[in-house]
């Protein structure tokens, strides 16, 4: 099972937090600083797998991939393959990609709300659902033509929005 998914930034800045086991919020940002000293620590010519059982309990191990300015980085227990979770960083980023047309740090600042939708299409409490960037982003775009739709739809009968608009 995915226990958490993290993209924190070189600086320490944590962009996603996603927890699939309850965390209490106070630990949050003990569990960032621990796995990113972890991870700046680690020299690029090594392997991007780590037992983080003094972390997260035992059994525990940690996946991640740095890229620019931001680590992609998976926690997982012993029932998930460390290649897969490996190539779902990968698929996480490349929907990402397409989503902002080359993503950078800025593009998950501001639109925090598209990578969680994202995340959720991916991967669903702690199990993962789709792997497939192009079903992914199906749904996002899908998602995103019904908010949009919604946020259009007047509740106000058109005939009393025409009298107040002349």
């Amino acid at each position: 099972m995915i226990q958490a998914v993290m993209v924190i930034s070189t600086q320490a800045k944590p962009r996603l937090l996603k927890f699939y086991n309850f965390q209490p919020p106070e630990k949050h940002q003990d569990l960032v600083r621990s796995v990113f000293q972890l991870l700046s620590a680690r020299p690029d010519s090594v392997s991007n797998f780590v037992k983080v059982d003094s972390i997260f309990g035992p059994g525990t191990k940690l996946v991640y991939k740095h890229l620019a300015t931001l680590y992609f980085v998976f926690v997982f227990d012993s029932s998930e393959n460390e290649l897969a979770m490996l190539d779902l960083i990968q698929v996480f980023v490349e929907t990402l990609d397409k989503c902002f047309k080359n993503v950078c740090e800025l593009d998950i600042v501001f639109n925090f709300n598209k990578l969680h939708t994202i995340l959720d299409e991916m991967i669903l409490g702690g199990q993962v659902i789709e792997t497939s960037s192009e079903q992914i982003m199906k749904s996002v775009e899908e998602i995103e033509r019904l908010e949009k739709q919604s946020s259009t739809t007047s509740f106000i009968p058109k005939s009393i929005t025409e009298r107040f608009t002349r």
